[in-house]
């Protein structure tokens, strides 16, 4: 067990990780190949699973800070490319762009439908993964992704049809910096440009959830500011958490990558707070050990200077 100074939280000793990319899967009626990458500890058996989405224009090969702490404490990392991912560069007019969402959705099921054969595809993994035990994560596009896999439904702007695709398969969910509800509250450029973010309803999550929100993510496609990322655990059921991250902006200080250009907010205590919370929670959810969720709940008390943990 290690003790982090700076936040005051306890993790377990990290272990090497081994990451394999890019697992191709087949995906015809997607128009591109899904292509992953996975990541997982060299050791260790019954290893869950997160399941992680990235955010808009991303790819397999972001949010390294997290994808590496997790995995190094336990848990098998799958990352896709998203369709809307700079790297595919899909042209405006094309009519999969107003179906970013759905695809995304579509993207995580067929990778739950194929992890035995991504199992199969690393080395040193087969027999070792616990395919009972998926969590969904994401951050901001990533976390509509993660939150629709356990209930969270999206109006789609073509069809007026508030379906309900969550998947059985999904344990639980970590929200990271994720868009709250639409209606009057979105920006005319959010009403515009991102149609699947109109109406979203998160009264049907039942299932476990953390969220994760920066008190100083003052996003252009909100009129209430940094509250509105806190809406998908205000306006979801019981059995939630909510980390507010003092002082974060969109990228909590960093996750998006080691150095990445796109965070206004870089700060390396923020990210291990991220870091370690995260997987305190995902060791609580999955149920290989409570008592770093438990510190993490009785430190991040008021008056922490990085954060504050509250759950319903």
């Amino acid at each position: 067990m290690t003790t982090y100074r700076t936040t005051g939280l306890t993790g377990p000793t990290p272990t090497p990780t081994v990451s394999i990319k890019p697992l191709v899967l087949s995906a015809p009626q997607r128009g591109e190949d899904l292509h992953v990458r996975v990541t997982a500890p060299i050791t260790g058996a019954g290893l869950p699973v997160v399941l992680f989405a990235h955010g808009f224009g991303s790819n397999l090969d972001g949010y390294a800070p997290l994808v590496d702490h997790w995995a190094s404490g336990g848990f098998v990392v799958v990352q896709a490319t998203h369709l809307d991912s700079k790297r595919l560069n899909i042209a405006a007019g094309d009519p999969r762009r107003t179906q970013m969402w759905r695809h995304r959705v579509q993207d995580m099921q067929r990778i739950l439908d194929e992890l035995a054969t991504l199992e199969a595809a690393v080395p040193g993994l087969a027999g070792r993964v616990d395919h009972r035990r998926v969590v969904a994560v994401g951050h901001s596009f990533g976390g509509q992704t993660a939150g629709i896999l356990v209930g969270l439904r999206v109006r789609d702007p073509q069809s007026g049809i508030a379906e309900d695709l969550s998947d059985s398969r999904v344990m639980a969910s970590i929200q990271l910096a994720t868009a709250g509800k639409g209606g009057d509250e979105l920006t005319p450029f959010a009403h515009e440009n991102l149609p699947w973010l109109r109406d979203q309803d998160f009264s049907h999550i039942a299932a476990p959830g953390l969220v994760v929100a920066g008190d100083k993510d003052d996003l252009p496609l909100s009129t209430r500011g940094p509250a509105w990322t806190t809406d998908p655990y205000t306006l979801s059921r019981g059995n939630k958490s909510l980390l507010s991250v003092h002082g974060a902006e969109h990228f909590l200080g960093g996750i998006s990558g080691y150095q990445a250009a796109e965070t206004t907010d870089e700060d390396p205590d923020r990210v291990a707070l991220v870091q370690q919370v995260t997987l305190a929670y995902l060791r609580h959810v999955t149920g290989i050990d409570h008592s770093d969720w438990n510190n993490a709940q009785m430190v991040l008390t008021d008056g922490h200077p990085l954060g504050h943990l509250e759950s319903k």
